[in-house]
């Protein structure tokens, strides 16, 4: 429910703007979430948080499919059947299950290992073409394609085979306290990250204590990761290139540039998060929009999960 600036200039802006040339399928994973423990009432109010800031970003539910992932039960079920043609070995090696089995080696559940199974029901489900992802998940849509192509060698033309997107110009935003790492809320240090729906005062502070160098000069350099950062930031929000942002402010100090990109984050994110309470103010509207996106999604879904079920040899219901 928490989307940082990096999540939203690297992702979310893509999205919106491939759902005018695509048919668009976007999905709250609350299911994905429960492999490390949650406090429910949390997540209930982080899966509602989370909907509503897709569609103030400028997700629309007239041009996409958007809904909550545990309201379409055909995800579940579908895993469960994928489950029997993944490998064990398969899984063992994925990176992603080797890193929260060490950061939360007190809970290493049978979910978190068959995670990767979940994730291939939601994209095949859906006979997706594409799916639009970091380049730290193409792992997941590898081991998606594995599955689908194992289950078409043995039943025939069943699932497609989907493709990472990875497009050529997201940006990637950097922590503002260690900018050698990408932003992440998981960060400990809460002024390493910008929420969308930080307060104005607060993005301003994160950005006035962001880490920049002694050095002086507003340009970008390997040596500079943190000033390249701020540049890449103030870039991605005005939409203007890098090297006029260097123009814009050769010759001026931190104490100029780090306050002007603050303000250019601030403008850039307060529609979303004005958008987004207004949303959360109308509990009613909310309710209605993930009930059609629910609607829609297992309209689709349950077509392939026949197709499943009948391949297989379950009994028709």
């Amino acid at each position: 429910g928490r989307i940082t600036l990096g999540n939203y200039l690297g992702a979310l802006r893509n999205w919106v703007a491939l759902q005018d040339d695509y048919n668009a399928i976007y999905c709250v994973a609350d299911e994905h979430a429960i492999t490390v423990r949650q406090d429910p009432a949390a997540l209930r109010r982080q899966s509602l948080e989370l909907y509503a800031q897709f569609i103030a970003c400028g997700l629309d539910p007239e041009k996409s499919i958007i809904f909550i992932q545990s309201h379409v039960p055909q995800h579940a079920e579908l895993a469960w059947v994928l489950n029997c043609y993944t490998m064990f070995g398969e899984l063992s090696r994925m990176t992603q299950f080797k890193d929260k089995s060490a950061s939360h080696a007190d809970n290493v559940n049978a979910g978190l290992f068959t995670y990767p199974s979940l994730m291939a029901a939601d994209i095949l489900l859906y006979q997706a073409d594409l799916v639009p992802v970091g380049e730290d998940q193409r792992q997941h849509v590898e081991i998606t394609r594995n599955i689908a192509q194992r289950f078409n060698g043995i039943y025939g033309d069943v699932f497609t085979m989907p493709e990472a997107y990875i497009p050529k110009v997201a940006a990637r935003v950097m922590s503002l306290s260690e900018p050698e790492k990408k932003m992440s809320k998981s960060s400990p240090n809460e002024n390493s990250f910008v929420l969308v729906m930080d307060k104005p005062e607060a993005i301003m502070r994160k950005f006035k204590r962001a880490i920049t160098d002694s050095e002086g000069g507003i340009y970008r350099s390997p040596e500079k990761p943190g000033v390249t950062n701020l540049i890449e930031i103030y870039s991605a929000v005005t939409g203007m290139t890098p090297e006029a942002v260097e123009n814009e402010f050769n010759g001026k100090g931190y104490g100029v540039f780090k306050p002007a990109v603050g303000e250019a984050v601030v403008e850039a994110l307060r529609p979303i998060r004005e958008e987004t309470e207004r949303l959360l103010g109308d509990k009613g509207y909310l309710e209605t929009l993930y009930r059609q996106g629910a609607e829609k999604a297992a309209a689709l879904a349950n077509r392939t999960l026949r197709k499943v079920h009948k391949k297989v040899g379950f009994a028709p219901r």
